[in-house]
C-alpha cells in the first residue's frame, strides 16, 4: 500500500477535502490526521478497529495503534 500526505491551512474544511479525494478512481481511503490534537488521532484508531477486526486484519490495528503511539512519544 502507497500513501500521500497533504498538509492543509487552519481554515481548511478538511472533511470536504476527505469528500472530494474520496471520489478520485484510485483512492481507498482518507484519514485526517489532527497533530495539534493527537488523542482524537488515537479514538479515531480504536473506532475504525471494528470494521478491521471484521475483516481480520489485526496487522493494521496494531500498526496503526503503535504509530500513533511512538509519534507522540517523539514529540515530547
Amino acid at each position: 500500500m502507497k500513501s500521500l500526505k497533504i498538509t492543509i491551512e487552519k481554515n481548511t474544511d478538511a472533511d470536504k477535502l476527505k469528500e472530494i479525494l474520496l471520489q478520485i478512481k484510485g483512492v481507498d481511503s482518507v484519514d485526517i490526521i489532527d497533530e495539534e490534537n493527537p488523542e482524537s488521532e488515537l479514538k479515531k484508531a480504536f473506532n475504525k478497529t471494528k470494521e478491521q477486526f471484521k475483516k481480520g486484519d489485526y496487522e493494521t490495528v496494531v500498526n496503526d495503534i503503535f504509530d500513533i503511539l511512538t509519534k507522540n512519544n517523539s514529540k515530547k
